[in-house]
């Protein structure tokens, strides 16, 4: 079983420690950085399609069940070597350090750790949402009502991924400091087990894993506390020293519209996508699938990167305020050769300018 942070903030040491630590378990192969790593790839993308024998591992496990059934897949001019299932951003990093990632999706905050840790990785295609997607879920019995009633409770707290962002943003929305709280160091994969049992009183949780929980723990208190903290970004990124490799890099740039293709295909096609991911595959009921996919917005796409970047630096920005991470400039976490490629790839209804 975790155990909580002895302290009532984590502090960027203890953070950083934690996730380098976990990033280098497989140094024996990992990538090393370079300084390379430090500066964008100059050369333009290849404009062909991937030489023969090019393969990715892809760690975006909606994208293989969306390109599956829609037939996409077949559209794909390279070989996938594995569709390894990592989501979190602490195990994502480690993926590309033991050269077993070439390609993956996450939220905003991931690059911005990797950086932290000295691991070259860029953004290569982008996907707005300007909803909340993750709901603070409450432990039986804490007596939260509001975020205002964070203030002396025990947060689940994942530095590296989008729900700790989140959490610090809630925080500033309320007025309360890091200090108010206490931050328990937990990867978002044990969220859910720290709920359970009793290790903190509140966590964010993305669906299907929020209506699971309330459905196992409603009855005994548990709650959903809504806010309206929106975690701006998903991103697809890939380690600098595959962006580096022509053919890889081509690879790439044919996967990225497909990708997109494949999430406008799972909105217009719900009661499809419903049975395929949230039942077959989540465990969730029909009902639960059909109101969970009820409260999603309309994917968007944006032509122009510059707000994406914006808010990127924002979200670095709070991370270094809170001392967990270095303050940098992220301009250079975005590979800005592939920008508009997945927008230009879709429907314009599913465009944005920025």
């Amino acid at each position: 079983m975790p155990t909580s942070s002895p302290h009532p903030l984590v502090h960027r040491r203890s953070f950083l420690a934690l996730t380098a630590g976990a990033a280098l378990g497989l140094a024996g192969c990992a990538r090393t950085t370079t300084a390379a790593d430090a500066s964008l790839p100059t050369r333009a993308l290849p404009s062909g399609a991937p030489p023969p024998g090019t393969r990715l591992s892809i760690a975006i496990h909606t994208a293989q069940l969306q390109l599956a059934y829609s037939g996409l897949d077949a559209q794909l001019p390279f070989h996938v070597s594995g569709w390894p299932n990592l989501s979190a951003g602490p195990d994502v990093i480690q993926g590309f350090r033991a050269h077993s990632v070439d390609l993956a999706s996450n939220a905003g905050i991931p690059p911005i750790q990797a950086q932290a840790i000295g691991v070259g990785a860029r953004i290569v295609a982008v996907q707005s949402r300007n909803h909340p997607i993750y709901t603070f879920a409450t432990a039986p019995g804490s007596g939260i009502a509001s975020a205002q009633d964070f203030r002396g409770k025990k947060i689940a707290f994942s530095q590296g991924q989008a729900q700790g962002v989140v959490v610090l943003r809630a925080l500033k929305e309320v007025g309360l400091k890091n200090s108010d709280v206490t931050l328990v160091a937990l990867p978002s994969t044990q969220f859910l087990t720290a709920l359970q049992a009793g290790q903190v009183d509140v966590a964010p949780l993305a669906e299907p894993v929020l209506t699971k929980y309330l459905a196992q723990y409603g009855k005994d208190g548990a709650r959903g506390v809504h806010t309206d903290v929106v975690d701006l970004l998903a991103v697809l990124w890939a380690p600098v020293e595959v962006l580096e490799d022509d053919a890889k890099a081509a690879a790439i740039r044919s996967f990225v519209p497909l990708w997109a293709q494949g999430v406008v295909w799972a909105w217009e096609h719900p009661e499809q996508w419903i049975q395929t991911y949230y039942v077959k595959d989540q465990g969730v009921s029909a009902d639960d699938g059909r109101r969970i996919v009820a409260s999603l917005d309309q994917p968007q796409f944006p032509l122009s990167w510059d707000k994406a970047i914006a808010w990127e630096q924002q979200t670095a920005d709070l991370m270094a305020e809170g001392g967990f991470v270095p303050k940098v400039g992220v301009e250079s976490l975005f590979d800005r050769r592939f920008e508009g490629l997945a927008a230009r790839s879709v429907p314009r209804k599913y465009r944005v300018a920025s």
